[in-house]
């Protein structure tokens, strides 16, 4: 089969968020529109400019043994969590690989069994281990080379999921860990799609995995002036679209998604979720951190997704905006969203950030998403932003307020964009499965 005429459909979803242990929990909160975001209760936390975050619902303590834990940085940790729901959502069976020590074996007996040789892994992180690596260097200070883990570097390394993934699913196709900031596990899911159809996987487990909540993630982006500083009110705090937003809420937490080829999901009777059609990139150019304002890498992303998998801008009724609350960021990108679509298609999209309630999960952010935007075509139902109370007036596209919007049956692609420091740019484009 040709890499053009390759179908390549979602098969398994799985979840780790602020707003739930699993996806279950999560779409269910999302819908009901539930924050994710705490207050943050460590020593000296009243010295730092921003004292809240959109911590785990559940912590991987209440999920895994210690004895893996110890190995194993959070990133991880909830990355083999939320992967092992995937993989059991699939339907298939315990893993051809080799499950970390007093770890339990994923997925359910009986189940399909996958090829190693043809199951890929591309899991990202826009960080990796920042938790070992300070911690780290704090045990070294304090008490000396001899006394730091003989798995620091394992750990803390930015691959270090995928790794830990591809070996607990044995996954011998290929394991892939891109790293592009806020973009990094959107990119994610367009590389697993090509691996699909290059020919090189049947099946690929791909998403993203963020934990960076550390005081000094929280003082690093408080100077930046990127974070919302709303202490009185954090669960009000990630404000998408609203006149008085002042900056994002950093989340942490795990998605995954389980890509197949149509032949191999069919040929073992496989529940099909959704459709991942495409994916396009772009770069900015422009600046290290800042967004080209004139949104025209933004708008080439989506142009990109389209032409990718085969769709006209008529046919997208949704999308889940990269929106992270931040003044300039969220209107620019409704500009990037008429350039890529034109205006009339862009007027007939219902867009929704749901940032609002899960915080941005950085690296995790887009995979995350991506869950989001799959859910929302097979169930006909968009999440709204939370917290929305004053829309500015550049806000002018059709953005989803209140309580979720139905969306009509029938044939229906939706968008996923994700954009990262540095000026990487992802669009994915999903279909509806009919």
């Amino acid at each position: 089969m040709s890499t053009s005429q390759t179908r390549v459909v979602v098969t398994g979803l799985g979840a780790t968020t602020p707003l739930g242990g699993d996806l279950p929990s999560t779409w269910s909160a999302l819908l009901a529109g539930e924050s994710g975001v705490r207050p943050l209760e460590w020593e000296g936390v009243e010295d730092l400019p921003v004292r809240f975050a959109a911590t785990l619902k559940v912590d991987p303590s209440e999920i895994l043994p210690k004895q893996s834990l110890r190995r194993l940085d959070r990133n991880q940790a909830i990355a083999l969590i939320s992967a092992r729901e995937a993989w059991a959502d699939a339907g298939f069976g315990p893993p051809a690989g080799k499950p970390q020590k007093g770890m339990e074996k994923a997925g359910v007996d009986g189940g399909f069994t996958v090829d190693g040789e043809r199951l890929g892994v591309v899991f990202s992180s826009g960080i990796g281990g920042l938790h070992t690596a300070l911690n780290s260097y704090d045990v070294f200070r304090e008490k000396g080379w001899s006394r730091v883990s003989p798995f620091t570097v394992p750990m803390l390394m930015p691959n270090g999921a995928s790794g830990h993934v591809g070996i607990e699913f044995g996954a011998m196709a290929g394991s892939h860990a891109l790293v592009s900031a806020c973009a990094s596990s959107g990119e994610a899911v367009g590389y697993a799609i090509d691996m699909i159809r290059a020919g090189r996987a049947d099946v690929v487990i791909c998403g993203g995995t963020e934990s960076c909540i550390h005081p000094l993630q929280m003082a690093s982006f408080g100077a930046m002036r990127a974070m919302s500083t709303r202490n009185e009110a954090p669960e009000r705090a990630s404000r998408p679209y609203d006149k008085n937003r002042d900056g994002f809420v950093l989340g942490e937490g795990s998605a995954v998604l389980i890509l197949e080829s149509e032949e191999h999901a069919r040929a073992r009777g496989a529940r099909v979720h959704g459709i991942a059609a495409g994916c396009g990139y772009s770069g900015d150019a422009y600046d290290i951190v800042l967004p080209d304002p004139s949104g025209a890498g933004q708008a080439k992303a989506m142009q990109r997704a389209l032409k990718d998998a085969g769709l006209e801008p008529s046919d997208i009724v949704h999308i889940n905006a990269h929106a992270t609350s931040t003044p300039a960021g969220d209107v620019a990108e409704l500009a990037s969203i008429k350039a890529g679509l034109g205006e009339e298609a862009a007027r007939q999209v219902v867009v929704t950030a749901t940032k609002s309630m899960t915080g941005h999960l950085l690296g995790g952010a887009g995979a995350l998403e991506s869950v989001f935007t799959i859910l929302a075509l097979k169930e006909g139902l968009i999440p709204f932003v939370a917290n929305l109370e004053d829309l500015d007036e550049e806000a002018d596209l059709d953005i989803v307020r209140d309580e979720p919007r139905k969306i009509s049956d029938g044939p229906a692609a939706a968008l996923n964009n994700s954009f990262g420091f540095g000026g990487h740019n992802v669009s994915v484009a999903f279909q509806r499965a009919l």
